[in-house]
């Protein structure tokens, strides 16, 4: 199958990411959560635990999504909101939300990390443009903020984004038959807004480790969806 033009898609992605392949990814997902708890960075426990591997540059990216040590897991599991949405504001990272769930959608490859977050490997690097999936990311973000009860829902779009405009009145103009009130705002800094607020929806790490509180909104589509991901969380990585 031709996964060259779904969102964040590789060709090597069945072969890296496969059965076989993913028994050493486990193996070194242990080695890299066992260093990064004795004190090494991430960056440098991923480079020598993948060079020991023989692993893809694609295969590094997605461990280093995927790994949380034990410190950074207990921080953001106590700011983590799970429930008692009804009436209040929340603050959405745009494009992290709905380019994993674009990806979802597409069929691509997505990864349950050790926090429970879904993250991708989309990698768009400041380009981006709306597909087939986006409406339907979209509707999902608006049905679970929904069933959530809140009040009001405030986007953040990276300005310098390619279409972050384009997307702006998509959202708009999806959204306005929900319940919630909507505002949608295109900005220079969204990692640094969204540092100082609560209640935020993001999967983004550094802004998991700052933020007030935070919550997993895209954990409660996708699994409440029938789309395949790979599994990262940490009772996977504890198998021997």
């Amino acid at each position: 199958m031709n996964n060259q033009g779904k969102r964040g898609s590789s060709p090597k992605d069945e072969r890296e990411f496969g059965n076989s392949s993913m028994q050493t990814l486990y193996k070194a997902g242990r080695d890299i959560y066992y260093l990064i708890n004795h004190g090494y960075k991430i960056k440098n426990a991923v480079t020598f635990v993948g060079n020991h591997y023989l692993l893809s540059e694609r295969q590094r990216i997605a461990l280093a999504r995927a790994i949380t040590s034990n410190e950074e897991l207990q921080r953001r599991k106590e700011k983590e909101v799970k429930n008692n949405l009804e009436e209040k504001t929340v603050y959405i990272d745009g494009f992290n939300t709905i380019i994993t769930l674009e990806v979802a959608l597409s069929g691509s490859l997505i990864l349950k990390c050790m926090d429970e977050t879904f993250r991708d490997l989309a990698g768009l690097r400041g380009s981006y443009r709306i597909i087939s999936e986006t409406k339907e990311a979209i509707a999902l973000i608006g049905e679970a903020l929904q069933t959530e009860k809140i009040s009001k829902a405030v986007f953040f779009l990276d300005t310098p984004v390619s279409n972050s405009g384009k997307l702006k009145e998509q959202i708009a103009e999806q959204l306005s038959s929900f319940s919630f009130a909507v505002e949608i705002h295109n900005i220079f800094e969204v990692d640094r807004t969204l540092e100082q607020l609560e209640n935020v929806i993001t999967s983004d790490a550094i802004i998991l480790d700052r933020c007030k509180s935070w919550i997993n909104l895209n954990q409660k589509i996708i699994e409440a969806g029938t789309f395949s991901y790979l599994d990262f969380s940490i009772e996977n990585l504890e198998e021997e």
